[in-house]
């Protein structure tokens, strides 16, 4: 494709090859596909130096400026009622900005034709209430991830305060189509449940679509994986779930069973005690672990938006075992492309039927690998981002024509 030579700025908090988490790799792979639409620099704001992400991002895109940032907890009632009431109380997150380097990106602002924004997080560090020419790519939508707290916590303050912080966050979304030209989102859920409409659009998380077809090996003894950093709570949390209502279980039928931990900090000290769970540390490349396994799973139970770990157990043929929030927006099927289950019980029990039953969970992983070839390649969500940023470009300046043209290759 021919670029098109539009000006394109993507803001993003943390370089996009500062980690292998769902944030770096989305923003990595969105960036990627909107080269094809016009000229792509990065602003990034990031609490970390991250001399070495910069300079491999600046060996892809130009850079526009970065930012760091520190935390900023709130401080005292004002701030807690101004954070529920204050539509213009940005500290959402408890992040703030260094100055001179806001103020610089802000000013930036203007030379480009399109504003394609990394979450909210990021929008607000720059204290803007109305963003022209913008696109605002939500990973998780806030209210839903405090719903499924108050959903599921155990202890009664927590789901009270998760509550309340949902009430508020849901009624900040109310307005983020007056701040922002459009909005993108990772499910169709996620779209209906900001209100739908043409100006939301769905790009899902993917994964990139190896090179040849994923060769699973057996193991003895059987293992069970988990991938993800224990450095986010809702992977923490899961996986302390699984221990506590499931392990047991599964080796009452499957004594030799072990479990398999990929991610930053899961060999520290927050993995799980058991001389039968592995804690492997970050892997740069997981595929021949995870070929190993009998399964993935997915013991999610709070969170928002949708889980790369699927699309990744995906893209190497793996069996999944989730729980329905863990698969969440990939509308995979049950029984036929995936396992689901949410109790302790019936989330060991499908843990067991893939070890005891390999070929009917190698047909599963089989049809399942077919539909992310079709859906959840980074090849196949590209066309989205293309047509995400051709509207934007088109209610900013009534480019459609122009940008449609380039898009098309003619």
């Amino acid at each position: 494709m021919r670029h098109l030579r539009r000006r394109i700025l993507y803001l993003a908090f943390s370089w996009p090859h500062e980690g292998s988490s769902g944030y770096n790799l989305r923003t990595l792979q969105v960036a990627r596909a909107l080269k094809e639409v016009g000229e792509v620099s990065l602003a990034v704001a990031s609490p970390r130096d991250g001399a070495e992400a910069m300079e491999k991002a600046a060996s892809e895109f130009q850079i526009c400026g970065s930012m760091r940032v520190k935390a900023l907890p709130l401080r005292g009632l004002r701030d807690r009622v101004r954070w529920a009431f204050d539509p213009l109380f940005f500290n959402l997150y408890g992040w703030v900005g260094e100055e001179q380097a806001r103020v610089g990106i802000c000013e930036s602002l203007r030379h480009f034709d399109l504003i394609w924004i990394g979450g909210l997080r990021v929008a607000n560090l720059l204290e803007l209430w109305h963003w022209p020419r913008s696109m605002l790519d939500i990973d998780d939508v806030p209210s839903s991830y405090e719903l499924t707290k108050w959903r599921s916590d155990r202890r009664l303050i927590h789901r009270f305060k998760a509550g309340i912080r949902a009430v508020a966050l849901k009624r900040r979304e109310k307005s983020l189509l007056e701040r922002f030209t459009l909005l993108g989102v990772c499910s169709e859920a996620d779209r209906r449940y900001l209100g739908g409409g043409s100006r939301i659009h769905v790009i899902p998380n993917g994964f990139e679509r190896p090179t040849a077809e994923p060769r699973r090996k057996s193991s003895q003894p059987p293992r069970i994986g988990f991938i993800g950093p224990f450095g986010y709570t809702p992977n923490l949390e899961g996986v302390r779930w699984f221990m506590r209502a499931c392990w047991a279980r599964i080796k009452r039928d499957v004594p030799d069973v072990r479990l398999r931990l990929v991610g930053k900090d899961t060999d520290g000290p927050l993995r799980p005690a058991g001389p039968d769970v592995d804690g492997l540390g970050w892997l740069a490349d997981p595929s021949e672990e995870i070929a190993t396994w009998s399964a993935m799973i997915v013991p999610i139970r709070v969170g928002g938006g949708t889980r790369l770990k699927v699309a990744e157990a995906l893209s190497h043929k793996c069996p999944l075992v989730s729980t329905g929030l863990g698969a969440f927006g990939y509308d995979l099927i049950d029984e036929k492309e995936i396992l689901l289950a949410d109790t302790g019980r019936a989330f060991a029990r499908a843990c067991i039927r893939v070890i005891q039953e390999p070929v009917k969970a190698s047909e599963m992983a089989d049809r399942a690998w077919r539909r992310f070839l079709d859906s959840w390649t980074w090849d196949a969500i590209a066309p989205r981002v293309w047509a995400a940023a051709e509207q934007c470009l088109s209610l900013s300046d009534g480019g459609l024509d122009r940008t449609r043209e380039v898009l098309q290759g003619r």
